[in-house]
């Protein structure tokens, strides 16, 4: 049996006594006053946590389990006595839980403290959190909640996870995860609409949906903007946002197939979103468009749209089967040229490509970088053109120049990069 020496049982204590008197005190503010008051407070759950600390400092067999049946004994009859009409039974599982985590002080005295941190944080967040599950969270946003959790724990871990050399070295696993990610930004770009209102909805939803496809962004809003000029100065802000969401979402990609390969793309990536954010948001500081409404209607239609993500997704997956083609065929040119090519379509699928071809071995860091900025600065032809067919002279002015601008960023950055 191995025993605790005087100092750390000290220090055990001390962070079990802290966090007894740390949950008792909201409890305390919560347990009321007069015939109707709560049973356990700032005393009690201090001696509860103490009292923890002891029974596994003393390692006497059993008594670990013992003092914790007393304490549950303890808060069932203080429950069973409750005055209360709706007595709840939070203060009587934080007590055992303080109990619990007095013994895990002494054993492990930072993971006690984050542990009894967390529990207090919890308790003291009842009204928010009770705001956010009745108020500003809706049914069919619960849904696509429970849908999502479900998906990433049940079904996210039987995919195997193993590199497939057919589409040049990608992990099946980190590519649903990505169709999990896009999900999970369809569902949160919903809820930003609603909570923030038509304007800042607008922006939120160009900058979510650019994670989706910023060339379908720029299409869309571009055509809400020809048919009401009046909002093309926001609706373009939001078309830049789609920008800023394109280099992100390299960046993660680039990050779940290859870390190495990510950091190198950060502050190219960095650039060109500050780039794209900047000049497309600068209208806006000067200008308030009239006519959009302050709030955006609740929707009853689910956020989550699979086919989209799984679209991606299995574009993904080709054109990496693609781009590693072109490079064992026709080496660098020939790469690039398919990289160029493939982005005209999408720029996300092209550097997800070439993420996992350095993450093979088979790719250096510099043309992993090289190669994301050809894919984006093809793309961006793409989504200028689009900008001009869909929305007309004005909207593709004000994206045009904020693409263009993040470009100018982006490559400058990977200049001075190689200059160093």
């Amino acid at each position: 049996m191995s025993t605790i020496g005087p100092p750390d049982a000290i220090v055990g204590l001390a962070v079990a006594l802290g966090i007894g008197l740390l949950v008792g005190i909201e409890r305390e503010r919560r347990k009321g006053d007069g015939d109707r008051r709560a049973a356990a407070g700032l005393r009690t759950f201090a001696v509860a946590a103490l009292a923890g600390g002891l029974t596994q400092l003393l390692q006497v067999p059993g008594l670990v389990p013992v003092g914790a049946a007393l304490v549950a004994l303890l808060g069932a009859v203080s429950h069973w006595k409750s005055r209360s009409q709706d007595p709840g039974m939070t203060t009587e599982l934080a007590l055992f839980a303080t109990y619990l985590i007095g013994v895990l002080s002494v054993t492990a005295p930072a993971l006690g403290a984050a542990c009894g941190a967390g529990l207090a944080l919890l308790l003291a967040a009842r009204h928010r959190m009770h705001r956010f599950a009745t108020e500003l969270l809706s049914e069919q946003e619960l849904h696509d909640g429970i849908l999502l959790a479900a998906l990433a724990l049940i079904a996210l871990p039987l995919i195997p996870s193993r590199p497939i050399e057919m589409l040049g070295g990608i992990d099946p696993r980190p590519l649903a995860a990505l169709v999990l990610l896009i999900m999970a930004i369809q569902a949160t770009g919903q809820m930003a609409m609603r909570w923030l209102g038509a304007r800042g909805g607008t922006l939120g939803s160009g900058f979510v949906s650019g994670f989706i496809s910023s060339t379908a962004t720029v299409a869309s809003f571009g055509s809400r903007a020809r048919a009401q000029p009046a909002e093309t100065t926001i609706l373009a802000g939001g078309a830049a946002l789609s920008g800023v969401a394109t280099w992100l979402q390299a960046l993660m990609m680039s990050a779940a197939l290859s870390p190495r390969a990510a950091a190198a793309l950060l502050p190219v990536a960095f650039a060109g979103a500050v780039g794209a954010a900047v000049v497309g948001l600068l209208p806006l500081l000067s200008s308030r468009e009239p006519g959009i409404p302050v709030e955006a209607p609740a929707s009853t239609r689910s956020a989550l749209h699979p086919r989209e993500a799984i679209a991606v997704a299995l574009a993904l997956a080709l054109v990496a089967l693609l781009v590693g083609t072109a490079q064992r065929q026709f080496g660098d040119t020939g790469l690039q040229i398919g990289v160029a090519l493939a982005a005209l379509i999408d720029a996300h699928s092209p550097v997800a490509s070439l993420a996992s071809l350095h993450a093979a071995g088979s790719l250096p860091v510099d043309h992993f970088v090289r190669g994301a900025l050809i894919a984006i600065s093809a793309n961006t032809v793409t989504r200028c053109t689009m900008a001009a067919i869909a929305g007309g002279h004005g909207f593709a002015l004000r994206v045009g120049a904020a693409l263009v601008a993040s470009l100018a960023f982006a490559w400058t950055t990977a200049a001075l990069l190689m200059l160093l």
